[in-house]
C-alpha cells in the first residue's frame, strides 16, 4: 500500500549539526527514540554510542534487538500502519528500493543539505547508491557500515591432519585440496569445508565474480549467472562441495555451528560475524585469511580482477511518519559522523560506512588478526552485494530446488551444477521482468 509523501521540512527549518554544537532537549518534541536492529553482537557498542548522544541531546535512545524474520515482519506492518514501527532502524539492500518507493522511509534530502557533518562523498559509493531512490534521486538512509568476506580456518584441525595452513596466496584449488586432505584424513569425521546455499554473499557468490561472471549486473536489471565464466566458478564450488559437509548436515546444523563444534575446518564468513568467533570457546584456534583467488591466467599470482569480495552496507533510516523527524535525523547523523564511525570500528561493532576507517577496525580484536577483511580492499576487488528492486524474490528461489540446491544435493555431477546455473539465470531474469 502506497503511503503519502514523506514528511520533509524545508531546509531553512532544519537544525544544522555543526562541530562542537550542544544539543538541547527543548529543541525536540520527544524525550525518547525507539531504535530497532537485528544483531545482538552490535547492541552494546551501538548503545554506548547512542548514550553519548543522549548526554548531548537529552533524548533517551532505546535500542531493541529483533531477530531477522520478526524484524521484517515488524517493518512490513509499516506499509499500512506506522504506529508499531520503531522511530529509527536499519535498512538492507534486499528491500531498500521497495521501502523508498512506497514512502515508508523519511526523506533525508533537506536534513543532509543543512548538516555540515555529513558529506555523502565520504562514504562507500555502493552503500550511498543503494539508499538513493532510483526515480527521484532522494536519499532515505545514511550509510551505517560496510563489510567484506574472509576465509576462517581452525588451526588445530590443520595441525591434527598435517595440512598446511591457508595463506593470503591461496587459490580456490588450494581450498579444494586442503578440504580433500582433511575430509579423507579424518575418514569423514571432520569436514574440510562447510557452505550452504544460503551462504551467498559470504560464500559462493564470490567464486562467480572471481571467474568473471556476475549474479546481477551493475545496472541491477541483468544477470550473467548462467555464463561460461559463472559456471567455471560454480564448477570449482562443486569440486569443493565434494569434500564439504553434506547438504543435509549443513541444513540441520549450520556452517557456523559445524565450525565451532570442530566438525568443519574451513568456512567463509563476513566481518559482521567476527565477534561470534572472537568470543567463542576455542577462539585461540581460529584464524582468518583473505578470500582465495582464481588464477585465471595460470601465472601463480593474484592479478587484478582475480580476487573479489562481496561488500554490503546497512543504512540508518527513520519511518516517514516519525513524530519528531529532526530528532530522528540528528540521531542518524550522529551514528554516521566520523567520530562515531571511528568509535564503531574501534569497538569492533562493524567496519565503518565512511571510507578511510579500516585500521581502527583491524585493531579492534586483541589477539586475533582480522586484517584479512581490510587487506582485501587494497589487494583485491570489491563488488556490491547483488540486488534488484525486490531481491528476496529471486534470492530465496536460488537457494531452493530448481536453483542451487540441486547441485548441493548432488555435488559429484558437473552437469547438475551447470544446469543449476542455467536455472538460476532464468529465475533472476524472470524476477527482474516482473519487477
Amino acid at each position: 500500500m502506497r503511503r503519502g509523501t514523506a514528511m520533509v521540512v524545508a531546509a531553512s527549518m532544519v537544525m544544522s549539526l555543526t562541530a562542537g554544537m550542544s544539543f538541547s532537549a527543548a529543541a525536540y518534541e520527544v524525550d525518547e527514540l525507539k531504535v530497532a536492529i537485528w544483531d545482538n553482537n552490535q547492541l552494546a557498542g551501538l548503545q554506548e554510542i547512542a548514550d553519548a548522544w543522549t548526554e548531548e541531546s537529552g533524548v533517551k535512545v532505546q535500542i531493541d534487538v529483533v531477530d531477522w524474520d520478526n524484524y521484517w515482519t515488524l517493518l512490513e506492518a509499516g506499509a499500512s500502519d506506522q504506529s508499531g514501527m520503531p522511530d529509527v532502524f536499519w535498512m538492507h539492500s534486499n528491500v531498500a528500493q521497495m521501502y523508498m518507493e512506497n514512502d515508508i522511509l523519511l526523506n533525508l534530502d533537506d536534513y543532509i543539505a543543512a548538516d555540515d557533518n555529513i558529506d555523502l562523498a565520504n562514504y562507500y559509493e555502493g552503500v550511498t547508491e543503494l539508499y538513493t531512490r532510483d526515480d527521484n534521486g532522494s536519499v532515505y538512509a545514511l550509510p551505517k557500515d560496510h563489510d567484506t568476506i574472509a576465509l576462517l580456518y581452525n588451526k588445530a584441525i590443520f595441525d591434527e591432519y598435517g595440512v598446511d595452513y591457508p595463506t593470503d596466496d591461496w587459490t580456490w584449488e588450494d581450498v579444494r585440496d586442503a578440504a580433500k586432505a582433511i575430509t579423507e584424513g579424518s575418514e569423514g569425521k571432520v569436514y574440510g569445508y562447510a557452505v550452504n546455499t544460503s551462504n551467498n554473499q559470504d560464500g559462493w557468490y564470490n567464486l562467480i565474480y572471481d571467474y568473471g561472471g556476475n549474479v546481477v549486473g551493475e545496472d541491477h536489471k541483468s544477470t550473467a549467472i548462467g555464463s561460461d565464466e559463472a559456471k567455471a566458478g560454480m564448477e570449482m564450488m562443486r569440486q569443493i562441495l565434494e569434500y564439504a559437509a553434506p547438504q543435509a548436515t549443513v541444513a540441520e546444523t549450520g556452517t557456523d555451528s559445524l565450525f565451532q563444534s570442530g566438525l568443519a575446518a574451513m568456512i567463509t564468513q563476513g566481518s559482521w560475524m567476527i565477534n561470534s568467533f572472537y568470543t567463542a570457546e576455542n577462539h585461540a584456534d581460529y584464524y582468518w585469511a583473505m578470500l582465495p583467488y582464481a588464477d585465471l591466467n595460470g601465472n601463480g599470482s593474484c592479478d587484478e580482477g582475480e580476487r573479489w569480495s562481496c561488500y554490503n552496507g546497512l543504512g540508518w533510516a527513520a519511518k516517514s511518519e516519525v513524530k519528531d523527524p529532526q530528532a530522528a535525523y540528528d540521531l542518524i547523523s550522529w551514528f554516521c559522523q566520523e567520530p562515531q564511525q571511528k568509535k564503531q570500528a574501534e569497538l569492533g561493532v562493524t567496519m565503518a560506512g565512511m571510507k578511510g576507517i579500516s585500521e581502527e577496525f583491524a585493531n579492534a580484536f586483541e589477539g586475533m588478526d582480522v586484517s584479512a577483511f581490510t587487506k582485501i580492499e587494497e589487494e583485491g576487488s570489491l563488488y556490491f552485494r547483488p540486488y534488484t528492486r525486490n531481491t528476496t524474490v529471486w534470492e530465496d528461489a536460488l537457494q531452493q530446488q530448481g536453483g542451487m540446491l540441486d547441485a548441493w544435493l548432488d555435488p559429484t555431477n558437473p552437469d547438475t551444477m551447470a544446469t543449476a546455473c542455467d536455472n538460476c539465470q532464468t529465475i533472476i531474469e524472470n524476477a527482474i521482468a516482473a519487477e
